[in-house]
């Protein structure tokens, strides 16, 4: 049985028998990376979070802008780092929601770490291209890529008529590791003839500069993300930046269309939300059928919920996205928030971490 680690008092224990007739009216939706770990490394009371929660029998998930691996694999390695089981049902990670594109596309440029390849091909998209298959495939397209020709061999494959069919759209799974060469190449798709790889639209005839010849999707927004560092770091919302102005630069100006998802998009939060109605409802029931996958871009049409509680490091994806969604918003000191940072927008509830913050919520 788990033992809150805080002097007992009576007030507490009240406090939590009383909340065992409410739990099915109030949810939790945490952030990883700065409110349950640092790098790998467990933040401290993260683990007592999570198992209050479960003990209470309160639904919650874990909502984050991260990614790159499978969410079984994910929620394995968190299940082991926080010592706490966690189902692959219960996690939202940045690209999850491109699960849905499947029917939509069929060859697609899998941006992000190596692993992405895996991760779009279990997803079940039928031809996945790694921008590393293409500088292998032509070493001159990326001239000043920073991966070894030993790292390139390793990470890559060779495809056969990689320029022969066209690329149906381009899908940025996490922040990429080799900036120079992911962006020549996506820049390269974008202003191609209808998606073929080794050429270029006719821009005099172009009825739209903004619309790109391939559609690009970023799963997500972050321009900066904590580790072990002292200092924030930049992440996939600066990628997407650089993208969009060099876009402009070749275009005339025209403003790239693209597709952002992720934190703290409408469209992530109504998916999330989807996800926690449907793990409650596993949680009432007992089932072991896995959790179906909601539809993009369509919100619930009830919940059973009298508050979620969004809890997050990041005021400018995880606070202002729940609160514009109607969510309580718990704002922790664990990550990206320091105190006197400018707010968009008043959370809820500011606290130390995320121990502090689930505590304080369910009062």
């Amino acid at each position: 049985m788990f033992t809150v680690r805080r002097p007992a008092n009576c007030s507490f224990v009240r406090l939590l028998r009383s909340h065992r007739s409410i739990h099915s009216d109030i949810a939790f939706a945490f952030d990883i990376d700065g409110v349950l770990l640092r790098s790998k490394e467990p933040i401290p009371g993260a683990s007592e979070a999570l198992k209050l929660c479960q003990d209470n029998q309160i639904p919650f998930i874990l909502l984050t802008n991260g990614g790159g691996t499978l969410e079984n694999q994910r929620t394995a390695f968190l299940s082991d780092a926080l010592r706490i089981t966690l189902s692959p049902s219960q996690i939202v990670q940045s690209h999850t929601p491109f699960k849905t594109l499947v029917p939509e596309y069929k060859k697609v440029l899998a941006v992000g770490s190596p692993t992405v390849r895996d991760v779009a091909e279990t997803y079940g998209f039928e031809k996945v291209v790694h921008p590393m298959d293409i500088v292998r495939y032509q070493p001159s397209i990326a001239p000043f890529s920073g991966t070894s020709k030993e790292q390139l061999m390793n990470i890559s494959r060779e495809i056969p008529g990689l320029d022969k069919e066209p690329f149906d759209a381009i899908l940025v799974f996490n922040d990429p590791r080799d900036w120079g060469a992911d962006i020549q190449i996506i820049l390269d798709l974008l202003n191609s003839d209808k998606g073929m790889l080794n050429t270029m639209r006719d821009t005099t005839t172009a009825e739209k500069l903004s619309k790109p010849s391939v559609p690009i999707y970023f799963s997500n927004n972050d321009m900066l993300w904590a580790n072990q560092y002292t200092l924030n770091r930049i992440g996939q919302g600066a990628f997407r930046t650089i993208i969009e102005t060099l876009y402009a630069e070749l275009n005339l100006g025209a403003r790239l269309q693209n597709t952002i998802i992720g934190k703290p998009t409408k469209v992530t939060y109504d998916f999330a939300h989807h996800i926690l109605i449907k793990w409650r409802e596993k949680l009432a029931s007992g089932s072991k059928q896995d959790i179906p996958l909601p539809s993009l871009g369509v919100a619930p049409e009830t919940s059973p919920f009298r508050k979620v509680f969004m809890v997050g490091d990041n005021p400018a994806s995880d606070i202002i996205g729940a609160h514009n969604y109607g969510w309580s918003t718990c704002l922790v000191r664990s990550g990206v928030y320091r105190d006197g940072d400018p707010l968009p927008c008043d959370p809820t509830m500011i606290a130390d971490n995320v121990l502090d913050a689930v505590r304080r919520a369910i009062q």
